[in-house]
C-alpha cells in the first residue's frame, strides 16, 4: 500500500514538475529578443561661410572689403551670416564704383557714419533673386544699419534696381548666393539720405544730339548743283561760237584766193 502511495505521489510530482518546465519554456519562446536602438547619427555641421575669402576671389571688391574690415563691419557681417538662421544679403559696390564717386565724398565722414555707411549696404535676412519681387511691394526695407536707413526696391520683370535716394542702381550680377548668404554686385556706391540729407542734386538731362541732314537734301547742295550746271552750260555755248568764227574765217580765206 505505501508503494502505491508512493509511486502515485512520485507521479504527480513528476508530472507537475514537467508542466512547470514546459509553461515557462513556452513563455521563453514567445518572448521576442530585444535588440538596442541605435543613436541617431549627429546632424552635419553646417558650413562655415567666410566673406573675407569671397569678397576677395569673386571679384573687383578690394575697396569695399577694405571698408569693412577698417569698421570692423565685417566681424558683424560675419556673425550674421554663420550664427543665426535669418542669414544675411548684402550688395557688394564693385572698386569703378568707389573710384567715380565725386561729390559727395566719403573722405569729410567721421568713423561712425562710415560704420553706418557699411551696414547700409546689407539686410539682416538672406534673399535669392526671386524674393525681390515681393520685397519691392513691401518697399522701402529697413536695411542693417537699421532706422532711417531704409531702401526703395523694384523689380521689373525680374531686373532688380535700388534706390536710397543719392543712388540709382541695378543689381548687374549675383556674386554669391546660397542660403544664409547672398551677394549682389552693384554698380554705385549706397549713399543713405540719413548720412549725406536730403538735397540731392538733380541728375543732369543728356544735351540732345544736334539734327545733321543728309548732304543730298540740304538746299546749299542744290544750289551748288544748279550753279555748276549753269557753268557747264557757257561753257559749250563758248565752244560752238569760237567753232563757227573759225568755220567762217576759213571760208572768206578760200574765196578771196581763188577771186
Amino acid at each position: 500500500m505505501e508503494k502505491v502511495r508512493f509511486s502515485m505521489v512520485f507521479m504527480i510530482s513528476t508530472t507537475l514538475l514537467l508542466l512547470c518546465s514546459l509553461s515557462a519554456y513556452a513563455q521563453t519562446a514567445k518572448s521576442p529578443s530585444i535588440s538596442p536602438t541605435p543613436a541617431p547619427a549627429p546632424a552635419p555641421a553646417p558650413n562655415f561661410v567666410n566673406l573675407t575669402q569671397l569678397l576677395t576671389v569673386a571679384g573687383p571688391f578690394h575697396t569695399f572689403l577694405n571698408y569693412l574690415e577698417q569698421t570692423k563691419v565685417i566681424d558683424t557681417f560675419q556673425n550674421q551670416a554663420n550664427n543665426t538662421e535669418e542669414g544675411i544679403t548684402i550688395f557688394v559696390p564693385k572698386d569703378d564704383a568707389f573710384k567715380s564717386l565725386k561729390s559727395p565724398s566719403l573722405s569729410n565722414l567721421t568713423q561712425d557714419q562710415l560704420k553706418q555707411l557699411m551696414l547700409f549696404h546689407a539686410l539682416s535676412h538672406y534673399y535669392s533673386l526671386s524674393d525681390f519681387k515681393n520685397l519691392s511691394q513691401g518697399s522701402p526695407v529697413v536695411t542693417y544699419a537699421g532706422g532711417a536707413y531704409t531702401l526703395n526696391f523694384t523689380d521689373d520683370s525680374g531686373a532688380v534696381s535700388l534706390d536710397s535716394g543719392w543712388s540709382k542702381t541695378p543689381i548687374s550680377s549675383s556674386v554669391f548666393s546660397t542660403d544664409p548668404v547672398a551677394l549682389y554686385q552693384v554698380d554705385k556706391v549706397l549713399l543713405p539720405e540719413a548720412i549725406f540729407g536730403t538735397d540731392i542734386p538733380p541728375t543732369p538731362v543728356p544735351a540732345p544730339a544736334p539734327d545733321v541732314m543728309p548732304a543730298a537734301d540740304t538746299p546749299s547742295s542744290v544750289s551748288d548743283g544748279g550753279k555748276t550746271s549753269s557753268k557747264q552750260t557757257n561753257s559749250s555755248h563758248r565752244i560752238v561760237r569760237c567753232a563757227w568764227s573759225y568755220l567762217v574765217w576759213v571760208i572768206s580765206g578760200v574765196l578771196v584766193l581763188f577771186l
